[in-house]
């Protein structure tokens, strides 16, 4: 599957080294769910499945979301108020 169909989480799983029938198995996230998160573009992870997909994977939740959300940024301090 080429890198441009895969979601932000689907590019961060497609780098470990944990199938999504395995990751299925050791989260209880359905395999549909697993691969809806991996490659549709309009499914969003809970913050249960994320962490869920951290104790699977052994890594820090902090180490996913910051994946996802690394181009997220606060609005210049000028627009505040």
């Amino acid at each position: 599957m080429g890198k441009e169909t895969l979601t932000r989480l689907g590019l961060y799983l497609s780098k470990k080294p944990l199938s999504q029938a395995k990751l299925s198995r050791r989260t209880g996230i359905s395999k549909d769910r697993i691969s809806k998160l991996h490659i549709d573009m309009k499914s969003r992870p809970t913050v249960e499945e994320i962490y869920l997909v951290a104790l699977a994977l052994q890594v820090p939740y902090s180490d996913i979301v910051d994946f996802l959300c690394h181009e997220l940024k606060l609005r210049p301090e000028s627009e505040w108020e």
